[in-house]
C-alpha cells in the first residue's frame, strides 16, 4: 500500500520545508510513504528546497495555472507514480501533518474513498468573523447541492483513494475544494469527513484576497457544479417562475374573460403566453443538458477505464526519481473530457 502527499505550492521557498518536517514517515497499514510537490511556476527556490529535503516526485508547470489545475495535475502524477491513496495538504503548514493518519484511517478500512478534514473553523484565532460565517455558508451551500453532510467543504486537506482519484473532473479555474465535492456527491462516490487541527499561520492566505470576490467566485463555482451534474433539476427550478406567473396572468385573463370584462386585458394574455413559452423553452434545454449530462457520465466512465489502463503502464515503465514535466495544453485537454 503506497500512500502520496502531495503539496500544491506557488513560491513556497520559506515554508515549503516547515510544512514537510511535519508530515508522517510511518502509517500503520502503509508500506510506503512518499512525497510529490506540484510547482505552480515558482520564482522562487522551492525546488531545490524540495529536493534537498527529499522529496521524490516534483510536478513542473511552466508557469503559474492556478490551485484548480495544479490539484488534477498532483492527481495525475501521483497515479502516475503507483499510489494506492493520494493526500492533498498546503505548503503553508496549516493543517497539522500528524492529523495526515486520521483522513487515511477511513480509507484503509474501507469506509470511504474520500476523506476530507474538517477544521475547527470557530476555533481558528487567524480566520476573522466574516470568513468564518462565510465558510459556514458555503459549507452549508455545499452540502445541499451535493447532498452531503461534509461540514468544511473549502478544506483542502484531504484524501483519496486510487479509484476516486481516476474519476474526479475538475472544470472550473478558481478552486477543486466545492467542486470535487459536488461531483464525488452527485456520483454517490463514498466520502465522509473526520476532524483535523491547524497550526498558526504562517503567511496570507492567496486565495482569499476580497471577502466578495471569494463569496462571488464559490458561488459560481457551486452553481456551475449543480448546473453540470444536476442539468434537468437545475433548468426546471429556473423554468418554474416563468411558467407559473404566466399560467397565473393567463388564469387572471380568464376569469376577466368569464365576466364579460376581457377587452382591456389583451396585453395581459400576450404577456402570460410569452412567460409560459419561456418557461417551456427553459425547460427543454434543460432535456438537453440532461442528455448531454448522460453521455458525459459514459464518457467519463471510459475515461476512468482509460486511465486504470494507462497509469499502470505508465508506473511500470517510468523511473520514480523522475520529474514529471506538464503539457499545459494536454491537461486542458484532461480537465475538459
Amino acid at each position: 500500500m503506497k500512500l502520496i502527499i502531495q503539496i500544491p505550492c506557488y513560491n513556497e521557498a520559506k515554508t515549503l520545508e516547515v510544512a514537510l518536517n511535519h508530515l508522517p514517515k510511518h502509517i500503520d497499514g502503509i508500506d510506503t510513504i512518499e512525497y510529490l510537490i506540484i510547482n505552480d511556476g515558482s520564482k522562487d527556490n522551492t525546488v531545490e528546497v524540495a529536493k534537498k529535503w527529499g522529496v521524490q516526485h516534483i510536478v513542473n508547470f511552466k508557469q503559474n495555472q492556478g490551485l484548480a489545475k495544479g490539484f488534477i495535475a498532483g492527481l495525475d502524477g501521483c497515479l502516475r507514480c503507483g499510489a494506492d491513496i493520494i493526500v492533498n495538504t498546503d505548503a503553508d503548514d496549516q493543517y497539522n501533518g500528524e492529523d495526515i493518519e486520521k483522513i487515511v484511517r477511513p480509507i484503509l478500512n474501507g469506509e470511504a474513498d474520500i476523506v476530507i478534514g474538517a477544521r475547527p473553523i470557530d476555533q481558528t484565532e487567524h480566520f476573522s468573523f466574516i470568513k468564518k460565517k462565510l465558510q459556514h455558508l458555503g459549507s452549508w451551500t455545499v452540502r445541499k447541492a451535493s447532498k452531503s453532510d461534509i461540514p468544511d467543504a473549502p478544506s483542502g486537506f484531504r484524501a483519496f483513494s486510487r479509484d476516486a482519484a481516476m474519476k474526479l473532473n475538475v472544470v472550473n479555474d478558481y478552486t477543486y475544494t466545492l467542486e470535487t465535492i459536488v461531483q464525488a456527491g452527485r456520483e454517490k462516490i463514498p466520502m465522509t469527513s473526520v476532524p483535523i487541527r491547524t497550526n498558526g499561520e504562517l503567511r496570507p492566505s492567496r486565495l482569499f484576497h476580497s471577502i466578495w470576490g471569494y463569496v462571488k467566485k464559490s458561488m459560481l463555482t457551486i452553481i456551475r457544479a449543480f448546473v453540470m451534474y444536476k442539468p434537468l433539476m437545475a433548468f426546471s427550478l429556473i423554468s418554474l417562475p416563468f411558467t407559473l406567473i404566466g399560467l397565473g396572468i393567463g388564469i387572471r385573463f380568464l376569469v376577466y374573460m368569464a365576466n364579460g370584462s376581457s377587452s382591456g386585458h389583451i396585453q395581459s394574455l400576450i404577456l402570460g403566453c410569452t412567460l409560459i413559452i419561456m418557461g417551456f423553452l427553459v425547460f427543454v434545454m434543460g432535456l438537453m443538458a440532461d442528455t448531454i449530462a448522460a453521455n458525459r457520465r459514459i464518457l467519463q466512465d471510459v475515461q476512468y477505464h482509460v486511465k486504470r489502463i494507462e497509469y499502470d503502464r505508465t508506473h511500470m515503465n517510468r523511473n520514480s526519481s523522475d520529474d514529471i514535466e506538464i503539457d499545459e495544453d494536454e491537461l486542458d485537454r484532461e480537465i475538459g473530457a
